[in-house]
C-alpha cells in the first residue's frame, strides 16, 4: 500500500471511530464516565481526521484540483475550531479568562475569514454549496463574539460552548459519511442530488440539534430564595455533559 492509498485508509478509518463514538457519547448519560470516555475517543478521531486530510488537501492540488483542494481545507479550518472549542470548554470551564484567550479569538479570526472567503468564491465561480457553508464560518465567528460577551453572565456558558463545537464536528462527521456512503448504497441517484442531501441535510439536523440543547440545557438557571444572612457565592457548576 503506498502513501496516498494508505492516507485515505487512515482517514476512512478515524472518520469511521468518529461516527460510532459521537453517537455512542450522545446517547450515553450525559457527565457519566462512558460518555466522558467515549467523547475523548471522539476527540481523538476527530484529531486524526484532522492530521490526515493535510495531505489529501496535497494530494488534490497535485491532481490539478485546486477548487476541492481550496474546499477541503476550509472543512479542516471548521473541524479544528470545533475541535478545539469541545476540548478546551470542558479544561477551562471553571477558567473563563484561559478559554476566552488569544488562541480563541485566532481561531474565530481564522474561522470567519475563512468562510468570507469561501463566500467570496463561490460567488465568483456560481456555487451556492460554497457560499452556505461560507456562511457557516461567518456564523461561527459572529456566535464567538456573541458567546463572550454572554459567557461574563452565565455560569453554563461552558456546556454551552462544549455541545455547540460537539454539534459542529457532527455536522462534519455526517457529511462525511453521507457523501461517501449514500455514492455506493444508491448508485442510480442523480450525483447532485446526493450530494446536496449529504451536505444539507447534516446542516439542518444542526440546527434542530441546537435548538433542542438551548432548550434543555441553555436555560438560566431558577433562581432560588436565601435567607438575608447568606453570603456565600453559588458553587460552580460541575461537567454534567
Amino acid at each position: 500500500m503506498d502513501l496516498a492509498k494508505f492516507t485515505v485508509f487512515a482517514h476512512v478509518v478515524a472518520g469511521t471511530i468518529a461516527l460510532a463514538t459521537f453517537w455512542t457519547a450522545g446517547l450515553a448519560k450525559k457527565g457519566s464516565p462512558l460518555h466522558r470516555s467515549v467523547g475523548k475517543v471522539y476527540l481523538l478521531a476527530m484529531l486524526g481526521i484532522m492530521l490526515t486530510g493535510i495531505p489529501l488537501v496535497l494530494q488534490l492540488i497535485a491532481r490539478g484540483q485546486p477548487v476541492g483542494a481550496l474546499f477541503l481545507t476550509y472543512l479542516l479550518v471548521l473541524v479544528g475550531n470545533a475541535t478545539w472549542s469541545a476540548w478546551r470548554a470542558i479544561r477551562d470551564r471553571r477558567d473563563r479568562a484561559a478559554y476566552f484567550g488569544h488562541m480563541y479569538w485566532f481561531v474565530a479570526a481564522l474561522t470567519a475569514g475563512s468562510g468570507l472567503a469561501m463566500i467570496a468564491f463561490g460567488m465568483q465561480v456560481g456555487a451556492v454549496l460554497l457560499q452556505v457553508f461560507g456562511g457557516v464560518g461567518v456564523l461561527v465567528g459572529i456566535g464567538a463574539w456573541t458567546s463572550w460577551r454572554r459567557s461574563a453572565t452565565d455560569p453554563k456558558w461552558w456546556l454551552k460552548e462544549h455541545y455547540g463545537a460537539m454539534i459542529g464536528n457532527g455536522v462534519a462527521t455526517h457529511i462525511a459519511f453521507f457523501g461517501i456512503g449514500l455514492r455506493g448504497l444508491l448508485p442510480g441517484v442523480d450525483p447532485q442530488l446526493l450530494q446536496h442531501f449529504a451536505w444539507f441535510t447534516p446542516l439542518a439536523g444542526a440546527f434542530i440539534a441546537a435548538w433542542w440543547l438551548n432548550r434543555k440545557y441553555g436555560r438560566p438557571a431558577a433562581k432560588t430564595q436565601t435567607s438575608p444572612s447568606s453570603s456565600q457565592p453559588s458553587p460552580v457548576p460541575r461537567l454534567n455533559t
